[in-house]
C-alpha cells in the first residue's frame, strides 16, 4: 500500500515516508489495542479509527516529506555541478529558509570558484607567454606544473615525473635538493643537459614563499645559453683571427722598415725589393680592413629595407667587365649564359654587386690556367630550403658560377663561409686571401632571404649557386 502510494505521489524509495507514518501512528495503535482489550471499543471500530488516523498522518506528512525530498535532490544536483535553471520554491517556511541558505552558499562558492578558475587560467596564460621554460616542483621533486616552453623543450609528458628523470646531472640535482630541503632559498648554476636536449643551460631554482598554496614548493627557471656562448666564442675567435691576420703584415712591414733604416740603408736594390713587399703587405691589410668593415656593416644592417629593383644581367655584365683584366692575367676565359628573360629582383643593388664580385673573383683566383669560368643565370620556381635559415617563397633568380679548380673536400665544404677560414691547399699554393669573402657573401644572402649551395667534383670543378628571390615575402 505504502509503496503504491509513494509511487503515485512521486516519493523516493528511500524517503522513509512509510517509517514516519508508522511511527507517528504507533501511539494510536497502542491506545486502540488497550481500549479493545478492555471491551470499551469493539475491534472493528478500533481498526476503522486506526486506518483513519494512518491516512490522516500520511496526508499530514506528505507535503513535508515531498519538499524535503525536493530539497535533497536540489542539493545533490548542486553538489554534482548539474545546471539548475530555476530557483527552488517550497511552500514550507522552514524548508524554504534552508533552500535559500543553500542557494546563497552555492552562489558564494560558485563565484569564488569562477574567480579562482579565471585567476588560475590567467596565471597559466602568463606563464605560457614566457619564452623560457618554467617548472614547478612539489616537496619530493615531482613536476606539478610547467609552461609551453618547458613542454616544447622537455616533452608533453613531463607533468608527474621527477626532476631527476629529466636532468640526470649531479650538480643540478644537488642544487634542487638544497632548495627543497630548505638548506638554501635559491640556487643558480650552469650545466650541460645531455641526451636529446644537448644544450648548455643556466638555471635558477627558487623556493616559493611560505604563504603560497598548493603542492608546488619550488620553481625552476631554465635559460638556453648555448647560442649566446657560441656567439661569444665566435666573437672572441673573430677578434683573435683579425688580430692575427693584421699582426703578420704589420710585423713584415716593421721588420723591413727597421732593415731599411739600418743595414740596408744605402742598398738601392734591397730598398726596391723591400718596398714592393711592403706595398703588397699594406694592400693586404687595406683589403682585410675593408672586408672587416664590410662584414660588420652587413651584420648590423640585417633589418635594412630591400627596395631596389636590381637587374641581375646588368650587374653580371658590370662585374665581368671589372674582372676581365684579372681573368686575362690568370689565363681564364669568362662565359655568361642566360636562360630566357631574367626578371628584376627586390634587393640592395650594392650588396648584390658585392656578392657576385666576390664569388666571381674567387672563381678566377682558384681556377686552373687556360680554363673557363662560366656564369649560368636562370629563373627557378622556388629557393631550395636552407639549413637553419629562412628563405623567401616564390620565384627566384639562380646564378651558378663554376670553375675547373681542384675539388673541394667534403669536410671543407661545410666550413667555407666561416670567417677567416681558408683551405690548406690554397695556403700551400701561396694564394693570398683574407678568408672573409664567402662570409660576406653569406651575410648578404641571409639579408636577402636567399640561399647558397656549393657542389664540387673532380671532373666538373666547383659550382657556387646563389638563389635570390624575385620578391621579398
Amino acid at each position: 500500500m505504502f509503496k503504491s502510494l509513494k509511487r503515485l505521489l512521486g516519493l523516493e524509495k528511500d524517503s522513509s515516508f512509510s517509517t514516519r507514518v508508522i511511527i507517528l501512528s504507533l501511539p494510536s495503535a497502542v491506545v486502540f489495542t488497550l481500549l479493545t482489550s478492555l471491551n470499551i471499543v469493539s475491534p472493528l471500530v478500533s481498526l476503522f479509527c486506526y486506518i483513519i488516523i494512518i491516512f490522516f498522518n500520511m496526508f499530514s506528512l506528505f507535503p513535508l516529506s515531498y519538499e524535503m525530498q525536493s530539497l535533497k535532490q536540489y542539493i545533490y544536483s548542486l553538489a554534482n555541478e548539474q545546471e539548475n535553471s530555476s530557483r527552488l520554491n517550497l511552500s514550507e517556511r522552514d524548508a524554504q529558509k534552508i533552500a535559500d541558505a543553500v542557494n546563497s552558499i552555492h552562489r558564494f562558492w560558485t563565484s569564488k570558484a569562477e574567480s579562482l578558475e579565471a585567476q588560475t587560467m590567467s596565471d597559466a596564460a602568463v606563464l605560457d607567454t614566457l619564452p623560457d621554460p618554467i617548472l614547478m616542483l612539489d616537496s619530493e621533486g615531482g613536476i606539478t606544473g610547467c609552461n609551453i616552453s618547458a613542454r616544447s623543450l622537455l616533452g608533453e609528458d613531463i607533468i608527474g615525473r621527477n626532476i631527476d628523470s629529466i636532468f640526470n646531472v649531479n650538480i643540478f640535482i644537488n642544487s634542487v635538493e638544497k632548495v627543497l630541503k630548505n638548506v638554501s632559498s635559491s640556487e643558480s648554476l650552469v650545466f650541460h643537459a645531455g641526451g636529446k636536449i644537448n644544450k648548455r643551460i643556466y638555471t635558477h631554482i627558487t623556493k616559493l614563499p611560505w604563504y603560497s598554496k598548493g603542492r608546488a614548493v619550488a620553481v625552476i627557471s631554465l635559460y638556453d645559453i648555448s647560442k649566446a656562448m657560441s656567439l661569444e666564442k665566435m666573437q672572441s675567435d673573430f677578434v683573435a683571427n683579425a688580430s692575427h691576420e693584421l699582426r703578420t703584415p704589420l710585423s713584415v712591414i716593421s721588420g723591413f722598415i727597421e732593415t731599411l733604416q739600418t743595414t740596408a740603408k744605402d742598398d738601392n736594390d734591397a730598398r726596391e725589393a723591400f718596398l714592393d713587399i711592403m706595398k703588397e703587405q699594406a694592400d693586404y691589410m687595406a683589403n682585410l680592413i675593408e672586408n672587416l668593415l664590410s662584414l660588420s656593416k652587413l651584420e648590423m644592417a640585417q633589418d635594412k629595407e630591400l627596395k631596389d629593383k636590381v637587374n641581375i644581367s646588368e650587374t653580371i655584365d658590370d662585374v665581368t667587365q671589372a674582372l676581365k683584366i684579372r681573368a686575362f692575367h690568370h689565363s681564364v676565359n669568362l662565359k655568361i649564359h642566360e636562360q630566357g628573360r631574367i626578371p628584376k629582383i627586390e634587393g640592395d643593388k650594392q650588396e648584390i654587386h658585392q656578392i657576385l664580385q666576390n664569388l666571381l673573383d674567387n672563381a678566377i683566383k682558384y681556377a686552373q690556367e687556360n680554363s673557363e669560368v662560366t656564369v649560368d643565370i636562370k629563373t627557378v620556381p622556388e629557393i631550395p630550403a636552407g639549413s637553419g635559415q629562412n628563405v623567401a617563397s616564390g620565384k627566384a633568380v639562380s646564378i651558378a658560377i663554376n670553375n675547373k679548380g681542384p675539388k673541394i673536400a667534403k669536410e671543407d665544404l661545410s666550413r667555407l663561409t666561416e670567417k677567416f677560414y681558408r683551405m690548406q691547399i690554397h695556403k700551400d699554393m701561396k694564394i693570398r686571401g683574407t678568408g672573409l669573402g664567402l662570409s660576406i657573401a653569406k651575410q648578404i644572402i641571409l639579408h636577402h632571404h636567399g640561399n647558397l649551395t656549393v657542389t664540387s667534383t673532380t671532373y666538373n670543378g666547383t659550382t657556387f649557386t646563389v638563389y635570390l628571390p624575385v620578391k621579398q615575402s
